[in-house]
């Protein structure tokens, strides 16, 4: 994998481990501190292509290859406006040729292919369905609202178990100062010796004190039941993992091995031992070492090709 470097200060990422590459529209990566000196007023021309830049558009590079970072942007940004679902069509075809259209867009503009008409057809596009954009910007899909459910409730259990676990950590301090005190106040007030004061405490104490368990969990009527998606998948949270229980596969009956029975309509091929003991390997040579070792051997190819050869002997 290449070194990360800036193309203008020729900074890698070996010499300065701290190096932040950031790169905005264009596709061009700048470091960090290339971008502070040469975007002071807030726009700029990039160095490389010469497109005029905001300082407030550009992003740390996430992946190793800039190219990527810009698809992902200008992507995001075309998907804010050609947001229409597949209800939105009438027949699948249509929802296809729009996807089609979409991924079509997102080409020109990262290949920077017939940019004038390209930007033509996305106004276009607006003009023509403003309406429906504004729709769809404003209502999120069934699974956006069932995964958005679904993170509520867990944020929500998270809550109620942090602040369980912080009441037991208090309690459990109090406890530990108050036996303290109490092991103070034995040792002086008593003559016995301090050895013994302090197991016969301990052992007071063990039995004394019981463990702080946390709330029961809620009933199973107030666990929020599996959430499908429209994809099929059943997602639900039941108890604290957040994971769903592996189904176990249904073992069937074990395997029999039956031998394989074929009806010849002609004569009745030889065996495996005619063919070794009545010299019809004779002349057919006779297998190497390589292709012994791959399991080829001649004997089984010739029974096949007697055999085969009987089997359609009638045929036409």
């Amino acid at each position: 994998m290449d070194d990360q470097v800036c193309p203008r200060c020729k900074t890698t990422k070996y010499r300065n481990p701290s190096l932040k590459l950031m790169v905005n529209v264009c596709g061009h990566t700048l470091c960090e501190s290339c971008v502070e000196l040469l975007f002071l007023k807030g726009s700029g021309s990039c160095p490389e292509c010469g497109v005029a830049l905001r300082r407030s558009n550009f992003r740390v590079q996430l992946f190793e290859d800039s190219n990527v970072d810009k698809e992902v942007q200008i992507r995001k940004r075309i998907l804010k406006d050609f947001n229409k679902k597949e209800d939105d069509f009438a027949t699948v075809d249509e929802y296809n040729d729009y996807l089609e259209m979409i991924e079509e867009i997102v080409f020109n503009l990262c290949n920077n292919i017939d940019i004038i008409n390209t930007n033509k057809r996305i106004e276009q596009f607006k003009r023509d369905n403003r309406e429906v954009i504004l729709k769809n910007k404003t209502k999120l899909s069934k699974d956006e609202l069932e995964l958005e459910q679904i993170v509520e409730i867990e944020k929500e259990q998270f809550d109620q178990r942090r602040k369980e676990l912080a009441m037991i950590e208090v309690e459990n301090r109090k406890q530990k100062t108050k036996n303290k005190e109490e092991l103070i106040d034995s040792l002086m007030a008593s003559y016995e010796d301090a050895n013994a004061i302090v197991d016969k405490f301990a052992q007071k104490t063990a039995e004394k004190v019981q463990p702080l368990l946390p709330k029961p969990a809620a009933p199973a009527s107030q666990v929020p039941k599996h959430t499908h998606f429209s994809s099929g998948i059943a997602t639900g949270f039941q108890g604290q993992h957040g994971f769903m229980a592996v189904p176990k596969p249904e073992e069937g009956p074990l395997y029999a091995y039956e031998k394989q029975e074929f009806s010849t309509d002609g004569p009745t091929p030889p065996t495996l031992e005619d063919v070794i003991n009545n010299g019809y390997i004779r002349h057919i040579r006779t297998e190497n070492v390589a292709e012994k070792t791959g399991g080829f051997q001649t004997n089984l190819s010739c029974l096949r090709a007697i055999q085969e050869a009987l089997a359609g002997l009638y045929h036409g």
